[in-house]
């Protein structure tokens, strides 16, 4: 046997939400049209009361400190979203080293991915999908399940896109401006790879990008030096990040 989430109505659900400015703005958008109250909290462990009695948890910046998740563990049965590009749950999971009895689902809530038509998701226990299936309908939110691994599907994609962009501009081959609008009317993407990075943050990008390289070893992940001297200046490629 294992829990079934529980239909109640949208309108009556308790909504947490722990993360940075920019994401819990993104999250807050997404969700407007179901006109519900997202309650925002900053300390997880001295605001357990509020915690144990939501019905949905968004821990959006999970990746940069997973330490919470020791607070979550113990909360049986309760569904408990976390950004997981930066790390795995299997990974947290067995850091934490102790049995998991919360309903724990991964998220990608990387800066600019939160209010997307899809979101992507993946499981820790994978017969949680017909309940996250429930969960989402009635968020009225789009997604995918993906594997449980570092950065997902879509942030391993682009954000080796724009180290390969950084690569070309490194080489002196083409401008900052010629990259992004080549990559603009070749892929109909929205933004070229450095309007993108400067949208995300270099932070995300590159810690995103280290520890994709770390879980798999593959050249293609191995962060271009241009990118590297731009996350150590914390720099931007636009004078103005767009």
């Amino acid at each position: 046997m294992y829990y079934v989430f529980s239909c109640k109505s949208i309108t009556n659900m308790q909504i947490i939400a722990i993360g940075d400015d920019q994401r819990y703005e993104e999250l807050r958008k997404k969700l407007a049209s179901l006109q519900i109250d997202i309650t925002r909290i900053t300390d997880v462990e001295e605001e357990m009361d509020e915690i144990k009695t939501a019905d949905i948890i968004f821990d959006l910046n999970f990746d940069d400190d997973a330490d919470n998740l020791a607070f979550y563990a113990s909360l049986k049965d309760k569904y408990i979203f976390v950004s997981a590009v930066k790390t795995s749950l299997a990974e947290q999971v067995y850091v934490l080293g102790e049995k998991l009895k919360c309903k724990l689902i991964g998220m990608n809530a990387i800066p600019t991915f939160i209010d997307r038509e899809r979101w992507e998701l993946s499981l820790y226990y994978s017969f949680m999908a017909e309940d996250v299936q429930k969960i989402m309908s009635q968020l009225k939110i789009n997604y995918d399940i993906v594997a449980d691994r570092v950065g997902m599907v879509t942030p391993r994609i682009l954000f080796m896109i724009i180290n390969e962009a950084c690569y070309t501009l490194q080489e002196g081959t083409a401008s900052i401006e010629d990259i992004d609008q080549g990559m603009k009317l070749g892929t109909s993407y929205p933004f070229g790879p450095f309007e993108w990075c400067d949208r995300i943050g270099i932070t995300d990008v590159f810690e995103t990008l280290v520890s994709i390289y770390e879980d798999t070893k593959e050249e293609r992940y191995k962060i271009c030096p241009l990118l590297k001297n731009k996350y150590l200046r914390n720099q931007t490629f636009y004078k103005v990040a767009k």
